[in-house]
């Protein structure tokens, strides 16, 4: 079942409200890309779902999020998929160099089969090691991953990901996006 056009529509109208694309996540989300599945994530269990550029404290995103996801339409049963967790801003919004950030990388990622599955869960290892937020893509047949292939958990290996040299390297195909702002516990909004 296709996802509505609303969704898409709200999905896009984000990212560039947000000044996400075109911006710091243009190179990642390809001109006019249409989800072919809807990316659910939440923290604290169901407690606090990510939708559309929502607001979180870093306290909030300590521990890794559950991900869940519907298969796409008319996808083979064996498919699976990469889960991508990055910030396009960090560590600076102004250092461009530093762009993306690679939180989290999880391969093998299989559609839910009952609503609030979690798709993490069933997955081998994580290829990238889960590390919140701090401010002050389907996977070929085949595809067969290492953390060397991802690269190390060091906080200077961490900070210049390319995603879509990633994605592009590797056969990747991006299918669902979802995203949230994020800032420390102790910033006050409006001051």
């Amino acid at each position: 079942m296709p996802l509505d056009d609303d969704y898409s529509r709200a999905l896009a109208e984000s990212l560039a409200k947000s000044n996400l694309v075109p911006g710091s996540a243009a190179g990642l989300v390809p001109a006019g890309f249409k989800p072919t599945t809807k990316l659910a994530v939440s923290f604290g269990g169901a407690a606090k779902a990510v939708d559309l550029g929502n607001f979180f404290r870093a306290g909030e995103c300590k521990l890794p999020p559950s991900i869940s996801f519907a298969a796409e339409a008319g996808a083979d049963p064996s498919t699976s998929y990469l889960l991508l967790l990055t910030d396009p801003d960090a560590p600076t919004p102004d250092d461009p160099k530093f762009a993306f950030w690679r939180h989290w990388v999880v391969g093998g990622l299989k559609p839910a089969s009952a609503a609030g599955e979690n798709a993490v869960s069933a997955a081998p290892p994580a290829l990238t090691e889960y590390l919140g937020p701090g401010p002050k893509d389907e996977e070929p047949a085949g595809l067969a991953l290492s953390k060397e292939d991802v690269g190390g958990e060091e906080f200077v290996q961490r900070r210049s990901f390319k995603p879509a040299e990633f994605a592009d390297k590797h056969g990747l195909t991006l299918v669902a996006i979802n995203w949230m702002t994020c800032a420390g516990d102790g910033w006050t909004e409006g001051l």
